[in-house]
């Protein structure tokens, strides 16, 4: 006689997307923000999920939360279960040769303030029955979650060193100026080199990011350190900190304004590159194949 099976098959996906989210959060309510649904709806699906299992998935000791042994051995079945369905998705739609369904996608809230109103505007016109799941978060935190298919496309900040198992491809030029209060020591001055920057206090991204990295190669190929006051990854942060005084910064063209000036160096102007990033092992959908080529496409 054939054993019972233990486990009440087969789990509920969206429990299974909750389960990941707080395993990467750890928290249950950044999971919720996540997720776009209020903590007891994401509590509820973990519970279902456990109850399912017969067995808790994470230990609860007051705003801890962690998982579990069982927690963590569903983790990385939990994150092929998931990749394997989306992927099934796409082919079945990628057959069908229609642009619809789901992309989910991630981007920077720079790039989505200055770079994809225009095209996600068109996007949106031309395939409206495509559902658009769109989140922010860090360059850098993108490019690891593509790296570990949690989003099918990003768009970000490239990796000015690209790993080997993404595929990623410029979209736009993003000139960084050199900018200080208009009353800084440097903006009274013409042609500064590096070597002057660099004795003035700085007010830069923090250390890992690909943007400090692309500023930390210019100056280390002339031999100088950097004399860091500050690091944040909020760009507006740092503009505001530049107007008052504390320090130089490289900022996007985008971002300069009245209240900060650009610095005339003597070096050419750092250039970063800003574009898409996926994962080559993972089908893109008729849809993340349009977006893609309508980024490519000059916008007017």
């Amino acid at each position: 006689m054939a054993q019972a099976n233990r486990y009440s098959l087969p789990m509920d996906s969206l429990a299974l997307k909750a389960f990941m989210a707080v395993a990467q959060q750890g928290s249950f309510s950044r999971a919720a923000d996540e997720l776009f649904l209020t903590q007891p709806a994401v509590s509820k699906r973990i519970v279902k999920l456990e109850n399912q299992l017969k067995t808790r998935l994470f230990d609860r000791i007051g705003r801890n939360v962690s998982l579990t042994i069982a927690g963590q051995h569903l983790l990385p079945k939990a994150k092929a279960i998931l990749e394997a369905m989306e992927n099934t998705a796409d082919e079945l739609t990628n057959l069908s040769g229609r642009v619809g369904g789901r992309l989910k996608i991630a981007t920077s809230h720079h790039i989505s303030l200055h770079r994809l109103p225009t095209p996600l505007g068109k996007f949106i016109a031309l395939y409206p029955q495509v559902e658009l799941d769109i989140q922010f978060a860090e360059s850098e935190v993108i490019y690891e979650g593509v790296l570990q298919g949690r989003w099918q496309l990003g768009i970000i900040t490239l990796n000015p060193e690209p790993h080997a198992q993404l595929q990623q491809r410029s979209i736009w030029q993003d000139t960084m100026q050199f900018v200080a209060a208009p009353e800084h020591p440097l903006s009274q001055q013409n042609c500064v080199d590096l070597s002057h920057l660099s004795s003035f206090p700085a007010l830069l991204s923090k250390t890992n990011t690909f943007t400090r990295r692309i500023v930390e190669q210019d100056f280390a190929a002339q031999n100088l350190a950097l004399k860091v006051a500050m690091s944040t990854n909020n760009l507006d942060t740092i503009r505001m900190m530049v107007s008052i005084g504390m320090g130089w910064s490289i900022l996007p063209q985008t971002l300069i304004n009245s209240q900060i000036k650009v610095i005339d160096t003597l070096s050419k102007p750092i250039v970063r590159q800003l574009g898409t990033v996926w994962h080559p092992q993972r089908s893109l959908s008729n849809a993340a194949e349009a977006f893609i080529e309508l980024l490519k496409t000059p916008q007017t």
